[in-house]
């Protein structure tokens, strides 16, 4: 590697001197050597990419001061221009020298040079002599008028584009396969340009009539990189047509989201909802395709999880934000929900798609025993393991999580005998592999939860001690345990909703958080509650404080 880099810095001086002299002369003599060294030039300017590509802007200059110098000599030497792939080469080692984020004055000056540089040798082989010649006596340097020039060919480019799609089948007027093919490389250097923005954009809306794509790869990933590390801004219609057109690019935004997702703080759903938006995944996944596949990479992540709530959360947010974009795209759906959920039933993913704030409070109960009556109907008239299976309806469910959080807010604030459509419901949601006896048994279960916990709630004298006995009745030993899971939740929903679960909370939660995992579990569900709270305008004050103090509390000790 060192012995590269001196290679190199010799290399350099060389062709230092050799562009100088080039410059200086234009006699037949030097027009011979030129063209003498075109191939070993080319080869130079390629091992100069490779070094310059992976160092920003002010390494670049510390390393080669006088690179600017070089490079500006060999975009005026039109043998060059001419050879090969070095007019290509040049555009990328140029781009390279680019600050994206300007901090000073000299900085933007630089950036504007490049800019005419660029501007240059994209037109260098289009205008001879004679236009520059015309310029010139015009009064116009070449400073002033190339920024101009590329801007007006790119707006030539873009409109011929927009003609080109509208044209479809009109041979005649249809710009070629391998002219497209040919503007898309061009391009990959001068993606994070803005006047070259509405070529970009162009590109990716203009879909041709073969049977293969033929934009350029490399094209693709370029703007999904800029898109990514908002170098760029495009309208929502292009980033959808990338997206579409290059799969690989759309799984790459999604695994840039988990990335951003896992590095972030743990288990505080603004701020996952805020990287979401800002993805403008769920406004892409308004197309029916795109979503299935960022759907099908959520699943993935699910089960390699083993279903972690921090995933189900995610989900369910995503899912939120989602139904907004689709909300505002039109009132009216585009696309049946049997294009987004191929494997459930269109009648559950109507009544789930309802909104629980734009649901009468009143209504909330009836609404979640027709889900309850809708899922059993789904999951125990069903195979395992057909097309319909019962996990298809879970995965559905799991979705719009936040009706299962009311279920239990339901059952506890009634004293009223517990539907067994809600148990059900609860069951279901918390452990779907189970069978119907193994369900039957955890609805028994929770009932008997259920009852010692409405017959505590007038108790004067509650301890933390009394929860945990009733929790411990008929339940299962491992924590991890969906059953103790379900229990869990129902006990976090007493101590915020019972005014005597007020009294013991910082008690119970306490005794409940023996383990970093269950602790990370209760932080998980009091961020969820008041996120679901907030968005519902459910929130009452005493029980809102008391959440906010007990997660607080917990967020210190982890």
């Amino acid at each position: 590697m060192a012995q590269d880099s001196v290679d190199l810095s010799c290399d350099y001086q060389f062709w230092m001197q050799k562009l100088s002299v080039w410059d200086q002369a234009s006699t037949l003599e030097t027009q011979q050597d030129t063209c003498l060294h075109l191939t070993q030039f080319q080869e130079f300017l390629r091992k100069m990419y490779e070094t310059l590509k992976d160092m920003n802007s002010n390494t670049i200059f510390e390393r080669f001061p006088t690179i600017d110098q070089l490079l500006a000599k060999a975009c005026w030497n039109p043998f060059i221009l001419a050879y090969d792939e070095s007019q290509k080469i040049l555009i990328w080692c140029l781009c390279c020298l680019i600050n994206k984020e300007p901090q000073n004055s000299r900085q933007s000056k630089l950036n504007s040079w490049i800019q005419g540089i660029l501007s240059h040798i994209l037109s260098a082989l289009r205008f001879d002599k004679e236009v520059a010649l015309f310029t010139q006596g015009l009064g116009y340097a070449p400073v002033d008028y190339y920024p101009g020039l590329l801007k007006n060919m790119v707006l030539s480019l873009a409109s011929e584009l927009r003609e080109n799609h509208l044209h479809g089948f009109n041979t005649q007027r249809r710009m070629t396969p391998e002219r497209l093919a040919s503007l898309s490389r061009v391009c990959v250097p001068l993606i994070t340009l803005p006047d070259v923005d509405p070529l970009v954009e162009a590109l990716l809306v203009c879909h041709g009539h073969e049977p293969q794509e033929i934009l350029q790869p490399e094209f693709f990933e370029a703007v999904n990189e800029a898109i990514l590390l908002k170098k760029i801004s495009l309208p929502m219609s292009a980033v959808v047509c990338l997206w579409l057109r290059h799969l690989p690019s759309l799984e790459k935004a999604m695994l840039h989201l988990f990335e951003k997702l896992i590095s972030s703080e743990r288990n505080c759903l603004r701020r996952i909802e805020c990287f979401i938006k800002d993805s403008s995944l769920p406004q892409a996944a308004c197309h029916p395709a795109i979503f299935r596949v960022v759907d099908e990479m959520f699943r993935c992540a699910l089960l390699e999880s083993d279903g972690a709530p921090e995933i189900i959360a995610t989900i369910q947010v995503f899912t939120q934000c989602f139904v907004e974009a689709l909300g505002k795209e039109n009132k009216q759906l585009r696309f049946a929900l049997k294009t987004y959920f191929p494997y459930t039933s269109p009648s559950l993913a109507v009544v789930l798609l309802q909104d629980p704030q734009d649901v009468p409070r009143e209504h909330w109960l009836q609404t979640l025993k027709h889900i309850s009556e809708l899922l059993r109907e789904a999951v125990e008239d069903q195979t395992h393991g057909s097309r319909g299976d019962p996990l298809e309806s879970w995965f559905l469910f799991v979705h719009f999580g936040g009706w299962a959080e009311m279920v239990a807010e339901q059952l506890l604030r009634s004293a009223a005998e517990p539907p067994a459509a809600l148990l059900w419901l609860l069951a279901f949601y918390y452990s779907p592999h189970d069978g119907r006896q193994q369900r039957a048994q955890t609805m028994v279960q929770v009932k008997a939860v259920l009852g010692h916990l409405l017959a505590m709630s007038g108790s004067s004298s509650l301890s933390a001690r009394d929860l945990q006995t009733a929790a411990g009745q008929g339940t299962e030993t491992d924590p991890r345990a969906p059953a103790q899971q379900l229990v869990r939740r129902l006990l976090l929903h007493f101590v915020l909703w019972a005014p005597g679960g007020h009294t013991i909370a910082h008690d119970a939660i306490a005794l409940m958080a023996h383990t970093a995992e269950i602790t990370y579990e209760i932080i998980g569900f009091l961020d969820q509650t008041l996120y679901r709270w907030d968005r519902l305008g459910i929130e009452s004050p005493r029980s809102g404080k008391l959440a906010r103090e007990l997660l607080k509390e917990l967020r210190t000790q982890v």
